[in-house]
């Protein structure tokens, strides 16, 4: 226990658990602009997304009035498995930094798919159960989304096909084996299987592909089989509401020990995590009933919000998805093989989008060698090996904490530590031999991706 009796790791008990996912749009006054039927330009209609989704995801992906959806009990039981998810006092970093800042990390790696991904994945899969579906298809970068859609299709008895980004199907073949353990097929993307893999591949040979790449794969492979319907880990509003658990559980958490975060950092890839962890919290600064300081965090390599244009997109590289009005840097923009694969998609939520657009957030980018610096520090002191995507938060809150100590303020810093690193050796090996190299692409670059969106007024 410290000096301020503040304990390292704060528990809920299982009867502070929420049982209701939370809809920040509903708080929202500037709403996330709707998706588009690319051949009308109309908003989608809910018969346009039935052959594409879930009948009950689509109900929640679209409304943006209704602030709590009920949790299903089967669900709760499920999450009873791993949640509540600790929140931790880094007090040993706080140590290690000198700094009069208080850091705390929501971990959200304390089950076996290693990350936040199964918040939404058992629920997606609970829905396609119910609905009477044979299985579901999906994209993944890193591979925390398909190991976590594999365990919730195990749980479920459904089938489950996965199409992982291609570098890290290479990099990361023990996550790839940790989805076949728990029976998903999986394939690397873009590859021939698919029509639109095959015209990728055509158009960019030996590509490392991008998770636009595999989304349009994994939207062909459901709009193809019969009982099939495909699921997405990020991006999409349905799976914001799921991850909201995390900010519910975080901000009760606080409120038990008596605290106040002053700045929120999350990584920012197609916007699950930091969405889920900030919901809560955007909600009261949304009514004006408190005020914080989120900051997304993402990779330099990728970087929609901080160099990208706020405009309708589609949502793949294939052009097969509905448009969606986000930050991006072009469907055709093919990021480096950065080794945050989870952060390697070239848009960002709608509704952070337009949280950010709206000036309610910050967003810096940082760079790779950079991240991983940050999170060998935190493993030496905190003793948890992080996910690279994880450690971009993990470097931004660290130069938050130097900040405070050269000001003496006392901040409050939360963090989200969205998963372990320990699928993510590859990556750490590169470092340690001092073969980790930094990609920022430069605006020739960025224009080309610009130049593959669709010209549309409005």
């Amino acid at each position: 226990m410290s000096q301020n009796n503040i304990p390292y790791k704060t528990y809920l008990e299982e009867s502070e658990m929420p049982k209701q996912w939370y809809n920040v749009r509903a708080d929202m006054k500037n709403k996330p602009a709707p998706l588009l039927n690319p051949a009308t330009l109309e908003p989608m209609k809910f018969e346009e997304l039935r052959p594409v989704f879930c009948d009950e995801l689509i109900k929640q992906e679209m409304d943006d009035t209704t602030p709590y959806f009920d949790i299903p009990q089967e669900i709760l039981d499920f999450y009873k498995m791993y949640r509540p998810s600790p929140l931790v006092r880094a007090y040993f970093l706080e140590k290690y930094l000198d700094t009069p800042a208080k850091i705390y990390y929501k971990f959200e790696g304390n089950n076996t798919s290693g990350s936040h991904k199964l918040n939404s994945a058992i629920a997606q899969a609970y829905y396609a159960k119910k609905q009477g579906l044979k299985g579901v298809t999906t994209e993944t970068g890193a591979g925390q989304w398909g190991t976590a859609l594999s365990m919730a299709c195990s749980y479920f008895d459904l089938d489950c096909e996965v199409y992982m980004v291609k570098c890290s199907y290479e990099q990361k073949p023990f996550r790839r084996e940790v989805m076949r353990t728990y029976g998903a097929s999986v394939t690397p993307s873009p590859s021939e299987k698919t029509e639109v893999g095959r015209k990728i591949l055509a158009e960019f040979p030996g590509t490392t592909g991008s998770l636009g790449c595999a989304i349009s794969e994994a939207v062909e492979a459901a709009t193809s089989k019969e009982g099939y319907r495909y699921v997405l880990g990020s991006v999409l509003n349905q799976v914001l509401l799921h991850q909201s658990v995390i900010g519910l559980e975080t901000k009760t958490a606080l409120d038990k020990i008596g605290e106040k975060a002053d700045i929120i950092i999350g990584c920012a890839g197609g916007g699950s995590n930091l969405g889920g962890l900030i919901s809560t919290f955007m909600g009261e600064k949304l009514r004006g009933e408190a005020d914080y300081r989120i900051v997304a965090v993402e990779p330099a390599s990728c970087p929609s919000l901080t160099r990208g244009k706020f405009a309708y997109d589609f949502c793949d590289t294939g052009k097969v998805c509905p448009l969606a009005k986000m930050y991006t840097l072009g469907n055709g923009f093919i990021p480096s093989a950065n080794h945050a694969g989870g952060l390697r998609y070239h848009g960002m939520s709608s509704v952070v989008s337009q949280l950010y657009e709206d000036k309610l957030m910050e967003a810096v980018s940082v760079e790779q060698t950079e991240v991983f610096e940050a999170a060998v520090k935190f493993a030496r002191v905190e003793g948890i090996l992080p996910a690279p995507e994880s450690s971009h938060a993990i470097k931004v809150a660290i130069n938050e904490a130097l900040k405070c100590k050269e000001t003496g303020e006392e901040k409050t810093i939360v963090f989200g530590l969205t998963g372990t690193g320990y699928f993510d050796m590859v990556a750490y090996q590169k470092y340690n031999d001092g073969e980790m190299s930094d990609y920022i692409p430069t605006e020739e670059e960025l224009e080309k991706g610009f130049a593959t969106m669709p010209v549309i007024d409005k």
